[in-house]
Parts: structure tokens; sequence; C-alpha cells
């Protein structure tokens, strides 16, 4: 359902529905109820200068009814955000895509304490594109190719090569050279297959029995040196290897379940170098600018449905700890 109300500041309106019924008289005694000890002073000031719509953008004053509207819109009062110290490069930008390298720490779409400080708001501000909607998403620690759609009126072209699985992704990520104690050694290329569901215990994701639903095929490139840095003396269970050699990888996720790539390569004893969620949950801490979970979407790749013609993006970002002598 479409908002009445336009973007602002980069940040759509957001929508709550009403109940159908319920011992609340009028939308505001709804909407105290749910926010009052908030700041009732505030919902009464958005009703009294018309800052609250329901369908078809209609104003709602104090005395509107709960079962006049089923939705209504307003904007949220957001808090101060400390930028994060990253930016966002544009790769390309044509009439209907906008094609960025997305930095480590940002994520794509606001929520939670981040709605400044994502992707698609710094965009819609910074480049005067207030239709400007995802096509996909990286997660907040993941880098690389995102892209991102321009124009409603062919949106949905792009949307269908995304659901019919017609876009290739191609990832690279850092991790051991070879599998950590415990674990078989792996015969690359490997296509590792399982079935993967959200934890309701946390925002982790899990393997569980049944019938595979994620699969992603891995491949190692090249085998790095082993000298330690200070961005690599975090312990083992944050999928780093002290001093051990290190590989970079190539993965091709098959499918999209949340947090698939960290997880197989866990699977494999091959934890992403400063993974904090696989194989091991850390401990929540600030974030450290200085050890970016070493994985990167490097390219995408489809045949665009406006020219007909094959294209590839590719990731002009470099993982830091890929940065050394290949051995």
């Amino acid at each position: 359902m479409q908002s009445p109300l336009p973007v602002r500041d980069g940040v759509n309106a957001t929508r709550l529905r009403l109940p159908d019924e319920g011992p609340w008289t009028t939308a505001m005694d709804y909407m105290m109820h749910r926010w009052g000890h908030i700041d009732p002073q505030g919902i009464e000031d958005r009703f009294d200068a018309g800052e609250i719509v329901g369908e078809g953008g209609v104003p709602l004053d104090r005395a509107t009814k709960l079962d006049d509207h089923t939705f209504i819109w307003y904007y949220r009062t957001l808090p101060p955000e400390t930028r994060i110290p990253v930016d966002i490069s544009i790769l390309h930008q044509d009439d209907h895509l906008l094609v960025v390298d997305k930095p480590h720490f940002l994520p794509t779409t606001p929520g939670g304490t981040y709605i400044q400080e994502s992707a698609l708001v710094r965009l819609r501000n910074q480049l005067n594109l207030p239709d400007l909607i995802p096509m996909h998403r990286l997660d907040r620690m993941t880098a690389g190719v995102l892209l991102l759609s321009t124009n409603p009126e062919t949106r949905g072209k792009y949307q269908v090569l995304f659901e019919k699985r017609q876009v290739q992704k191609e990832y690279e990520c850092v991790s051991a050279a070879e599998p950590a104690a415990g674990y078989p050694a792996v015969d690359f290329p490997v296509v590792v297959r399982n079935r993967m569901t959200k934890s309701r215990s946390y925002l982790l994701a899990e393997v569980i029995d049944g019938e595979p639903n994620a699969e992603t095929r891995i491949e190692r490139l090249e085998t790095l040196d082993g000298v330690a840095s200070p961005r690599t003396a975090v312990t083992a269970s944050a999928g780093n290897q002290g001093t051990h050699r290190r590989a970079r990888y190539r993965l091709e996720p098959h499918s999209g379940k949340t947090h698939q790539l960290r997880v197989h390569m866990a699977s494999l004893g091959l934890g992403i170098v400063n993974d904090t969620f696989y194989p091991d949950l850390l401990d929540k801490a600030p974030d450290d600018y200085a050890k970016p979970l070493q994985l990167l979407a490097r390219g995408i790749r489809f045949v665009d449905p406006i020219s007909k013609q094959p294209v590839e993006y590719r990731s002009a970002l470099e993982l830091s700890e890929a940065v050394q002598t290949p051995r």
C-alpha cells in the first residue's frame, strides 16, 4: 500500500494499522495507548497540526473515530545519530538503476538505531532520489555491490529478476586456509547444501534437519601469508586463525537465506575472519572499524530487462586481510 505522505529527509512515513475494535474511541486514544508514555504532548501536537493522515492523505484530528481508517501514516521523530565513518562509492547510475559499493558497518535500509545512517537514506538525500529502493540487501557487516532502483515505472522488471533467481551474485571472503581442529579436510571447489532457518532465540541463522533450502558453491582462490597484524589479534572463535595461514575464497550463493554464506563457511570449520556470530556468538561490543567482517559482495550479473543486454557490476573494494603477498 503506497503511503499518501512523501519521503521526508530520506525516510518513509511510518504506517500504523488501527485495531478493528477495542476500548479506544478515537485514533488518538489508541496512539496514546501505544506511545503516550513516551511523548503524549507530541502526539497531541501532531493531531492538532494535521500531521497524521489516513487513507487518501486525509488529516486526522483528536476526534477522528478509531474505525474511520484502517491505516494511518505519520513521520517519526528521529533521534540524533552518530555518523558511521564510512563512505558510499557510486559504480553506475542511469535512468533505471543505481549501483553502489556499500561499505562495511552501514546497513542497507533503515531499522533499529540506524535511520539516517543507512545506505538507502544517505543516498536518497545525497542524490535527491526520494523514490530510490534497494533491489536486494546486504548485511550491515557485509560490503560490496548493492543494486537500487531509481525509477518506480521500471522497478518491477528488475524485481522479477530477483524473484526468478535470474541474478548471479559472487562474493569473496577471507578465512583460514585449513579447517579448524575437528573438521575434515575440504576438497575445493565444494557445494554446501542444507536447510536453514532463523533462530527464535536470537537474530541468528541455524541449520536444521530437512530438505535443503540453501546452497553455496565455494572455491579457494589463493592462499595468503600468515603474518599477524593488529587487525588479526582476535580470538579464533571470531573466525580468525591468528598467525595461521589464511586464504581468499569465492562464494556463489544459489539461494538467499539470512547469513547463508557465514553459516556455510563456518560449517566447514572456516569461519570468516572477524565474524562475531559464527561459529560462536561473541558478546556484543561497539563496532571496531579496524576489524570489518572479511566478506565482500564482489559482483552481480544479469540480463538487463530494459536494454536486453547482459550486464555485470564489480566492486572496487578490497578485503583488508586479503591485501597481502600470495604464496
